[in-house]
């Protein structure tokens, strides 16, 4: 599970992001949460923060679907440490939240952070929320230095030009402001009811027909 430079299409839509609010694609910084009828198995009562959305497509992460790799063994993997530096962990490292991100590049690692860590690779996806994918902020974490809020995901969800506004359209998809509080709350059971109730919406009030939301 490499963590580097962001991949080309990653790096692409977040480069694309106006650094203006008002200027943003009308995805940014929103949820998108899978409806009953959603035909993609990788996405069944998921909840997506997109981080960048353009002309050129959408991008974002699963925020309510674990891993069960645990952050000490993904420091292991990276050489980063040794068997017995894992086990002396600090409690926040060896709890730090693992999910999975998406279906797409599911091998390469990202980190959504709050805004106190910057680092030269870190990329602001809103005011409050920064993205870093090199090894100093797994490194900051593991050394109980790193941001205050933050998740590791492993892979991210990615649409082509178009693709994710004709799934909303069709009725795959429901769109809401994201809610940061949300995006870092380590309970995943229930995140899927949470995220519909920021939009005043229970499961049960959903179908699975277009157009009948």
């Amino acid at each position: 599970m490499p963590l580097s430079t962001p991949t080309d299409k990653l790096a692409e839509q977040l480069a694309q992001k106006p650094a203006d609010k008002r200027e943003r694609g009308f995805l940014d910084g929103q949820f998108v949460i899978a409806m009953p009828g959603m035909p993609d198995g990788n996405f069944s009562r998921s909840v997506v923060y997109i981080c960048a959305h353009s002309p050129a497509g959408a991008m974002g992460f699963i925020i309510n679907r674990a891993q069960s790799i645990s952050f000490a063994e993904i420091l292991l993997h990276l050489k980063m440490v040794d068997q017995a530096d894992a086990i002396m962990l600090p409690n926040a490292a060896r709890d730090f939240p693992i999910l999975n991100g998406g279906p797409v590049e599911t091998g390469r690692g990202f980190v959504l952070h709050s805004d106190d860590y910057v680092s030269e690779s870190s990329i602001p996806v809103s005011d409050d929320i920064s993205l870093t994918a090199t090894l100093d902020i797994v490194r900051a974490i593991s050394e109980g230095r790193g941001p205050t809020r933050a998740t590791m995901l492993l892979g991210y969800a990615g649409w082509g030009p178009g693709q994710l506004e004709a799934e909303i359209a069709a009725n795959g998809w429901l769109n809401c402001p994201a809610a940061e509080a949300l995006i870092f709350d380590r309970t995943l059971e229930d995140k899927y009811e949470r995220a519909l109730a920021l939009m005043g919406v229970r499961p049960e009030m959903l179908s699975s027909e277009a157009g009948h939301a």
